[in-house]
């Protein structure tokens, strides 16, 4: 099968094509290259109306020229998200060429080809994927015929966070490789890993914000510090907090592939960081080359041809594009297997004695006793330990270690006074991120979802509680609530790790943890919408209506709602 694949959802305009047969891939590409930082719509949907004729030309000529006539089985074109005019143009030259070529129109989700030309590159069966470009940053998994937005930026992309940086000093699109290069220049000129500035991260179950560290950066230039060494400072900070979602994400779902997709993948940086994480954990990592990771129309053929070999293609009348195609709507025909949720985390076990590695600690269950932790005794205790993240600067890593450490001993206890169900703390080791508490639960509210409408109810009166003490949770992922193994009626479900918790009495706060749980259940459950349905009940039941009504603002703003 032959595919001629056309991209133009935002500043690229490109056209490919790819032979299964041979697995090759042919691509010609037009960039809209502005003046200024940024992409002005009105330019950008101009330079597509010119550029996209030429780059059609040129790869259907090459077919031609080698294939004949009848070079082409299907054309394949970037459905959305993007740039409305953009993607309008984009259509009608796809649907032009399909209805002169008599072949099938197939209309690719651009983000869910980023996911799946990583996918395709590596081998790998069933990954994570982390798309890092620049209107968009989130993590997808597959999960029941669909793939899954397991988190994603609550404002702005990767790539526009740090061009609002570089537009602010003066310097013209594209600036992530400028910040890469003016980085590299710090390092190079300091004495160990060079020095960090003090900037926001923020991270919140596997969503994360980017607004308040690109205003922060700007600030930090006014006030004079040289702009190499926020340029470090600002990857080291962006990047690591992808890095730690993208943990989060593996860890959630039990996964052990992680794919790199999107233009600011090519950032020498944060491959390197995503690459140690991966090691560290077992897990395998890939980044395709970087004609791959720019918008690019190559993996556009690439998924075109596998949907058109599945028979998932679109009448010309019914191919209208979407500006805000969310990747989680597209069903996926071309694949079928076991879900990424469905695995276990890699060196989990059943049962009690063994280490257990999450996304920021290991987990050992002991006998408080000094006995086998495997007798029964009900004074077990689990032994967590922050361990260091070879990825991070080393002085991001003390503070996050050190705060998170203090803040789950601390604000644990308190969740107990509120009266919501905690482990004991028995002993804290702030120098070496220790922690030892109760052993609480048979297993992870993730192994226990199927029919565990109660259970969800129960984590949603919990909160309620917490945040009615004026506490956030900051991480209720399905991970992260321990239930016991009871009838249906009568759950008990524990809301451990507590490390990213804070004070706060703001609705916004509150509601932003009802997202968060609600993500990694629409992650892990098979049948979400009881389970998120009757975890609301539960907090309706007991908290504030207005945090609800606020859930739904937050929904509302991520990337493709």
């Amino acid at each position: 099968m032959r595919v001629l694949g056309i991209e133009g959802t935002a500043w690229c305009a490109s056209a490919a094509l790819y032979d299964a047969e041979t697995d090759s891939v042919l691509i010609e590409s037009n960039p809209y290259e502005p003046d200024s930082g940024g992409i002005h719509p009105r330019e950008a949907a101009e330079h597509m109306s010119e550029a996209i004729p030429e780059v059609v030309d040129a790869v259907l000529t090459a077919a031609e020229e080698e294939h004949g006539p009848d070079a082409l089985d299907a054309v394949a074109f970037s459905r959305g998200p993007g740039l409305g005019p953009c993607l309008r143009t984009v259509g009608t030259a796809a649907r032009s060429l399909a209805g002169a070529l008599d072949v099938p129109l197939v209309g690719v989700n651009h983000m869910v080809a980023h996911l799946e030309i990583g996918r395709h590159r590596s081998g790998f069966d069933n990954p994570v994927c982390l798309n890092a470009s620049g209107a968009n940053a989130h993590l997808l998994g597959y999960h029941d015929g669909r793939y899954r937005v397991l988190g994603e930026t609550m404002d702005a992309g990767v790539g526009n966070a740090i061009d609002k940086f570089t537009r602010h000093v003066g310097w013209d699109h594209p600036g992530g490789p400028k910040v890469e290069a003016a980085a590299r220049r710090y390092v190079e000129g300091s004495d160990g890993p060079g020095d960090l500035l003090d900037l926001p991260y923020v991270v919140k179950g596997m969503d994360f914000s980017f607004s308040g560290i690109s205003s922060a950066a700007n600030d930090a230039s006014d006030d004079g510090v040289p702009v190499e060494e926020i340029c470090f400072s600002l990857q080291e900070h962006v990047f690591a907090m992808l890095t730690e979602v993208s943990e989060r994400a593996l860890s959630l779902t039990g996964a052990d592939e992680l794919v790199l997709g999107g233009g600011v993948a090519q950032n020498d940086r944060l491959r390197e960081m995503l690459s140690s994480m991966c090691a560290a954990r077992g897990a395998r990592f890939h980044a395709p080359e970087p004609r791959f990771l720019r918008d690019n129309a190559g993996m556009i053929a690439v998924l075109g041809a596998k949907m058109a070999a599945a028979g998932d293609t679109v009448p010309i009348r019914e191919s209208a594009i979407d500006p805000n195609f969310r990747p989680d709507q597209v069903p996926v025909t071309w694949r079928s297997g076991e879900s990424v949720a469905r695995r276990r985390a890699p060196g989990e076990r059943d049962g009690t004695g063994a280490d257990r590695r999450g996304a920021e600690a290991t987990v050992e269950v002991v006998a408080g006793d000094g006995g086998d932790a495997t007798d029964g005794a009900a004074d077990r205790r689990v032994i967590k330990r922050r361990v260091p993240k070879e990825y991070r600067h080393p002085e991001l890593d003390r503070t996050l270690r050190r705060d998170r450490t203090v803040a789950e001993a601390r604000l644990t206890s308190e969740a107990r006074r509120a009266g919501v169900p905690a482990p004991l703390v028995y002993d804290v080791d702030v120098p070496n991120a220790t922690l030892a508490l109760q052993y609480v639960g048979d297993r992870d509210l993730a192994a226990a979802l199927d029919g565990g409408t109660e259970r969800a109810a129960s984590v949603g009166r919990h909160l309620a509680r917490l945040h009615d003490a004026g506490i956030v949770h900051g991480d209720p992922t399905t991970r992260n609530a321990r239930v016991e193994t009871r009838d249906e009626g009568d759950p008990r479900t524990t809301l451990i790790d507590f490390g990213l918790a804070y004070h706060t009495g703001h609705v916004e706060d509150h509601a932003m943890d009802l997202h968060v749980f609600e993500g990694s259940v629409r992650a892990t459950a098979a049948d979400p919408d009881p389970l998120i349905e009757a975890f609301e009940a539960g907090y309706a039941a007991v908290g504030d209506d207005e945090v609800l009504e606020r859930l739904r603002d937050v929904e509302g703003r991520g990337r493709y709602r």
